[in-house]
């Protein structure tokens, strides 16, 4: 189990002297030993008792909207129970979250997935807000709950345990590492629907011929471009755990020959591939870009299949994961991360009410009609997305994997380059030859590396 940090501690500090200023129920100070102490769990009622049950989620329309009929219709079947939902904005839900488990003033809570764990190989790193609110004991160990056996065994894995335990339930998926192609180009130019890099190659190099852009992306934006390329990335390391690992300890360097024909590959996409305009395309408009016709492909999100449908209703897409290796079996796979999940208070004093909030949401029927209204990749097996988008990704599912950034946490005094990223090339960058690109970005993390030894 991870100790504490004194990060951690001071803020539990500064917590209770805030309160106590304000007037309101502070957490007490810490402890003597150097804990914090959180406030002590209130008893719990009586069987059949009136109880309050407080909840706390982000500000997402779709999902504020079907809490707002899940509470209404979890209270009809339990009406010994009330529902107190707050809603606060997705920046400020860790500090909040972290605010009331102190202080005890919430019960159930929405909780992004679990990530950038500190990892036992990783020296003088800040553990995550979630690793560290479990540490302190401040989330419920959920692992023997039944519900828990209604969601995919890979989502608890990967997005709510922790040391072996489960405190997350995890409640839907995005992937980033595809690429959306135009289907009705891709039949009248003849172009087979590429699975490996030298076929994209060749699909680019037809389009071309015929006076058709092969890709385009947010370029104006910046981070489309090399989140563009997760999937190339991934296709390179399919393992993105252990290429995080393999970096801290200096088996992977990210000027070795495997990494240079990876950075070899970037240069390709983001200057051969890309279209001449795609540096002044913003975020938000390439998806009509896209569906207006004109580009044969767009590497992106499941978060952009909404925006193009939007766009041209009648125009046909299609989404596949990045081909970026040169074997078919390297690029099956989608990466991506885990959006919001539940999490339930550490003290409590209403787990009974709680536990049946948690199994209501859970079953098959209501997480089918969350799914729906939110959008995400589900979670549930049994559940499937009716969009366009969830159609598409739904042969991948099996090969969904958590993403690098999920995983990466950057050493301390590492430099500004220090990720795998293919914008740092002309035109959305500064470079243009691969190998000074692995080597500038090598020593931006050898900066932190050595500086942490």
């Amino acid at each position: 189990m991870y100790k504490r940090s004194s990060v951690f501690i001071g803020v539990m500090v500064v917590l209770a002297l805030l309160l106590a200023a304000c007037g309101g129920s502070a957490a007490p100070a810490p402890s003597s030993s150097g804990g914090a102490t959180a406030a002590p769990a209130a008893q719990a009622p009586a069987a059949g008792e009136k109880v309050t049950l407080k909840v706390l989620i982000h500000q997402n329309p779709p999902m504020v909207d079907f809490m707002n009929k899940f509470n209404e219709q979890f209270q009809a079947k339990y009406p010994n129970i009330t529902v107190d939902m707050s809603v606060v904005n997705a920046n400020d839900l860790s500090t909040v979250t972290q605010t009331r488990l102190t202080a005890n003033d919430v019960d159930v809570i929405d909780m992004f997935g679990f990530s950038n764990a500190a990892q036992p190989y990783m020296k003088n790193v800040t553990a995550p807000n979630w690793q560290t609110l479990i540490d302190a004991g401040l989330l419920m160990d959920l692992s023997d709950q039944p519900f828990i056996k209604n969601y995919d065994a890979s989502a608890i894995k990967d997005a709510g345990t922790y040391n072996g335990k489960v405190y997350q339930i995890n409640l839907g998926r995005v992937s980033y590492s595809g690429v959306y192609y135009n289907k009705d180009l891709f039949e009248k130019n003849n172009v087979k629907v590429p699975t490996t890099w030298s076929e994209l190659v060749a699909a680019c190099e037809t389009f071309k011929k015929a006076n058709i852009a092969c890709m385009t992306a947010g370029g104006k934006d910046g981070w489309p471009i090399f989140v563009g390329a997760y999937g190339l990335l991934g296709a390179v390391y399919p393992d993105q755990a252990k290429l995080v690992e393999g970096l801290w300890t200096g088996g992977t360097k990210w000027n070795d020959a495997k990494s240079l024909d990876m950075w070899k590959k970037m240069k390709a996409y983001a200057q051969d591939m890309m279209e001449a305009g795609a540096s002044g395309i913003a975020g938000d408009a390439a998806p009509g870009r896209f569906a207006s016709g004109a580009v044969a492909m767009f590497p992106g999100g499941t978060w952009y299949g909404a925006a193009i449908d939007s766009a041209q209703p009648s125009f046909k897409w299609g989404y596949i994961p990045f081909p970026g290796g040169d074997n078919a079996d390297d690029n099956k796979y989608l990466f991506g991360k885990y959006d919001q999940g539940w999490v339930v208070a550490g003290k409590t004093a209403n787990k009974d009410a709680a536990m049946k909030y948690l199994t209501e949401f859970s079953e098959p029927a209501n997480y089918q009609a969350f799914a729906n209204a939110v959008g995400f990749i589900p979670t549930q097996p049994g559940a499937k997305l009716s969009t366009a988008i969830g159609q598409e990704v739904a042969p991948y599912l099996a090969n969904f994997r958590v993403g690098y950034e999920q995983y990466w946490v950057a050493p301390k005094g590492a430099g500004q380059y220090a990720n795998p990223y293919a914008s740092y090339y002309k035109p959305f960058g500064t470079y243009d030859d691969a190998q000074t690109v692995a080597d500038k970005v090598q020593a931006d993390l050898q900066s932190g590396l050595d500086a942490n030894k």
